[in-house]
């Protein structure tokens, strides 16, 4: 046989065998997978690296979704967390209003009421009782200054929650111009807050609910509608004046028999939200409430029939004209207040 013939079929020790003709394989699927030190076609080595190259590519882009998968996997984690601390919260939950758009009044009471106290203020002239709400879970709670000025000028504040359970409480801070207060009562904790809403957006007509203590009676709940805004009140806030109403405000109204303010009293005058849900002497401090359970106004007075703008007169009562300070209002001095200011 020639080196001729022989160079068409043998490989070359120096070429790697690219001058060698195999013999025909096998069909496709039986032939073996050619290992590394086998000799191979240029065509296959270049189909080879070019599935290499894809593979890269793959790879690559696999590597960059795992990332971003981990990105967005983190912040929806993120989020669940935050979801499940908000729900873990003390907050009161949002309450659905009724198909009609009316307040759910029973949903609301069963939500809200947790979040109400009852405040008594003792002074060696007397008592006085009036509402208040919960801000915080360890016991801060916003009132009407008139219903702890008592407490201001010596008195003893106690506080009965929702379950029955009492605690001291001492004056933090105060605003008397707008007749608000921030009292704080001791050794507690865990408590349910109430969620403070927009007042700018409640229009004449919404549904409301008050939740108070008129005349002593705990936990009273009553309803009706916004019907009017931007009220001008002013509302006699000293100590003696409260305390001979019940620890309520009367308004001095414009046009009224009583809208002349007594001589050296303090007074608190603000652009109130009018309701027509039934207030009472008790009822001051505590909240005013849309239908989505949010506290939109502390309510802080009411017009006494009589016209005199104090409960001598037996026509003392509601008469469906109760006044709320917006919650807006409040929310422009709160963190001062919680700070422990009296402004």
């Amino acid at each position: 046989m020639s080196d001729q013939h022989r160079s068409t079929h043998e490989p070359h020790h120096q070429d790697g065998g690219a001058g060698w003709l195999p013999p025909t394989p096998p069909t496709a699927s039986a032939a073996p997978d050619p290992g590394p030190d086998l000799p191979q076609r240029p065509g296959h080595r270049a189909r080879r690296g070019l599935l290499r190259t894809r593979l890269a590519l793959v790879t690559a882009v696999a590597a960059t979704a795992a990332l971003l998968g981990g990105v967005t996997g983190g912040v929806l984690a993120s989020d669940r967390d935050k979801s499940s601390s908000a729900a873990g919260s003390t907050l009161v939950r949002p309450v659905a209003a009724n198909a009609d758009g009316s307040a759910n009044v029973s949903a609301i009471a069963a939500a809200l009421s947790p979040a109400v106290v009852q405040i008594t203020v003792r002074t060696g002239s007397g008592t006085a009782t009036g509402t208040g709400v919960v801000l915080t879970a360890d016991g801060q709670i916003l009132t009407n200054y008139h219903v702890v000025s008592g407490a201001v000028n010596g008195g003893r504040a106690t506080v009965t929650f929702h379950d029955g359970r009492t605690a001291s409480a001492t004056v933090t801070g105060t605003d008397k111009a707008l007749d608000t207060a921030v009292i704080t009562a001791s050794g507690v904790d865990g408590l349910t807050t109430a969620v403070l809403g927009d007042s700018d957006a409640t229009a004449v007509g919404d549904p409301v609910v008050a939740i108070g203590n008129p005349e002593g009676l705990t936990g009273t709940v009553t309803s009706g509608i916004v019907s009017a805004k931007n009220r001008t009140v002013s509302v006699q806030v000293d100590e003696g004046t409260t305390r001979g109403n019940g620890g309520f405000g009367f308004p001095q109204l414009p046009g009224t028999r009583g809208s002349t303010t007594a001589s050296g009293t303090d007074t608190a005058t603000y652009q109130a939200l009018q309701t027509d849900a039934a207030l009472n002497p008790g009822n001051s401090g505590g909240p005013l409430i849309n239908a989505a359970g949010q506290v939109i106004g502390i309510n802080s007075a009411m017009y006494s029939a009589d016209g005199t703008g104090s409960t001598g007169g037996t026509g003392a009562g509601s008469v469906g004209l109760g006044f709320a300070i917006p919650i807006n209002s409040v929310k422009q001095v709160l963190p001062q207040m919680q700070a422990g200011k009296n402004l």
